[in-house]
């Protein structure tokens, strides 16, 4: 059956097309057309078009900036994967997963401000980690926790590691397990059969976690504003003082352009590394089965 244009399909997604129009592709719009203007005196805009925004970027401090940005990013999200991973497994092969559940889900009932003021209450030189190690005489002085870049990867690994467990969750939960044991009557080893077996089969949910998690932290402002100081300056900060303080919307619209377009081209190139629908892929991806391990002779060569 030809398929009509414009039948009841364009009419459902008449809302959600509105609505990324009005609230992300007309915005974006605007910082473009901002990024190639002059910044006013007295902030704002002049209609003179320049380069001046993106020259500005090659400067040494905003390198700096990029780099301690991409540095905290990568860790923070590479402890995240690092404990979710083994959270979902756990969570999928658990009998008590609805309780499970609402424990990952409890942060999302609190609001965001007040876990990072938490933080703070629990890390400050007269918070309560410094008071425990003073009481038991393990310390002689308050140690310096807050305003690090380790309180910034602490804090950040807290707020988004529910962004990572749950797809991860929801696709090891579809996996087939027996597979697993059937690596292992083939001579696989525990981690051998996780590595090669499981791992392939969930590259999805990793896929879907890392992007949930290193996108947010890639542009994170209030968790390094708040318990990061100036060691931890990212280029959300970065961005929110050239609006506010420089007052150079032009800057500030280039950096935001610029993590844009390097952001969705990374994105862009996971997605089809992992096979995914994207620029023609099928999206479709093949389940790994074990295959039985390979005899060896005395020489160790296989036959």
């Amino acid at each position: 059956m030809k398929r009509v244009p414009g039948g009841p399909g364009a009419i459902y997604a008449a809302p959600s097309l509105f609505w990324l129009s009005v609230f992300f592709l007309a915005p974006l719009a605007i910082i473009v057309a901002y990024s190639f203007l002059t910044p006013g005196a007295r902030g704002g805009i002049e209609w003179t078009p320049t380069l001046d925004a993106y020259r500005a970027i090659a400067n040494p401090t905003f390198l700096k900036v990029t780099f301690n940005t991409i540095l905290v990013a990568i860790g923070a999200t590479a402890v995240t994967m690092l404990i979710a991973i083994p959270c979902g497994y756990y969570m999928a092969r658990s009998k008590n997963q609805t309780l499970l559940l609402m424990l990952v889900m409890i942060p999302f009932w609190t609001n965001f401000l007040i876990r990072i003021y938490a933080w703070i209450a629990i890390l400050g030189n007269e918070g309560f980690l410094n008071d425990i190690l003073l009481a038991t005489g393990l310390v002689d002085e308050s140690v310096r926790f807050l305003y690090n870049r380790g309180a910034v990867m602490l804090v950040l690994v807290y707020t988004y590691l529910p962004y990572a467990i749950l797809p991860l969750y929801s696709t090891i939960d579809k996996f087939d397990f027996s597979l697993l044991e059937a690596a292992r009557d083939l001579g696989a080893s525990k981690l051998g059969a996780v590595m090669k077996v499981l791992m392939p089969n969930i590259k999805g949910g990793i896929l879907t976690a890392f992007l949930f998690t290193f996108i947010p932290i890639f542009g994170a402002y209030a968790v390094p504003l708040l318990v990061g100081g100036t060691e931890s300056y990212m280029l959300g900060n970065l961005i929110a003082d050239e609006l506010t303080k420089s007052r150079d919307w032009p800057l500030a619209s280039a950096i935001s352009l610029v993590i844009t377009l390097v952001t969705t081209l990374g994105v862009l190139l996971l997605l089809r590394a992992n096979g995914a629908n994207v620029l023609g892929g099928s999206g479709k991806e093949e389940q790994v089965v074990p295959e039985p391990a390979r005899p060896t002779s005395a020489f160790g060569a296989a036959r």
